[in-house]
């Protein structure tokens, strides 16, 4: 099977910003602007998530649209389960995020000892692909219960959540290019401190100028964030139809 993974660069990294981030405001749009519920929003995007994965699983290539649908119903699907556990069960932000640590852990120490490589550049099975669509769930999962216990609970608030978080990817950047630390493990360091850095963003976007937010709301940060996420992949999907018709020339 062929990697149908995207090249991790810079952009990458911006895409999946915005798709973290659009995943906290849309699933704050669904369940509660809406009043859907954090039970049925679960539910909801759950379903969406399973129908894009098994797109994507059953998919012969990458394809830049399928894999960051994929990415964003993991994001809102994230949001939804991690408030049902930290609300509606009454777990709170502190014991949600132990809980989902442990489940994250679970699932990397099943994949270190099933003898698969963590390699996201090497993932040409189906069941390593399973795998790391299982960890991206989860780490997406943690990363909105850690943003909120950052934002409301440690009382750094979203812009000091924000900051934070932000600061610590740029310890992971600096990781990558200037220590021997494994690219990989950094990867999925990046990987689940990017989802906090998306659910605080989230919550500077949407919330009141009372309560440390700008007061864009979750319809109008959602139209914002779809817009930039839509627009870098349709360049990225151009890119690659250039790329492979240089190829084939």
């Amino acid at each position: 099977m062929k990697n149908k993974l995207p090249q991790v660069t810079l952009l990458f990294w911006v895409m999946k910003i915005a798709a973290t981030t659009l995943g906290e405001t849309a699933g704050d749009l669904l369940s509660m602007t809406l009043k859907v519920g954090y039970a049925v929003s679960s539910l909801l995007l759950i379903a969406i998530f399973l129908g894009t994965v098994v797109a994507q699983l059953i998919s012969k290539k990458y394809h830049p649209l399928l894999y960051w649908t994929v990415i964003l119903s993991t994001s809102t699907a994230g949001t939804t389960m991690s408030d049902y556990m930290d609300r509606t069960l009454g777990l709170g932000y502190a014991k949600g995020t132990l809980v989902l640590v442990a489940i994250l852990a679970a699932i990397f120490l099943y994949w270190r000892f099933s003898a698969h490589s963590f390699s996201v550049q090497n993932i040409t099975t189906f069941h390593v692909e399973l795998l790391y669509w299982i960890a991206i769930l989860f780490s997406n999962t943690l990363g909105t219960a850690l943003g909120d216990f950052l934002a409301d609970n440690s009382g750094l608030g979203f812009m000091g959540g924000a900051f934070l978080i932000g600061g610590l990817l740029a310890l992971t950047v600096v990781a990558t290019y200037f220590t021997r630390i494994s690219k990989t493990l950094l990867f999925w360091i990046a990987f689940v401190l990017t989802r906090p850095f998306g659910a605080t963003m989230g919550d500077v976007l949407t919330k009141s100028k009372e309560k440390g937010g700008l007061n864009f709301g979750t319809i109008g940060s959602s139209l914002v964030l779809g817009s930039i996420l839509g627009a870098l992949i349709l360049y990225v999907t151009f890119k690659q139809a250039g790329e492979r018709d240089l190829k084939s020339g």
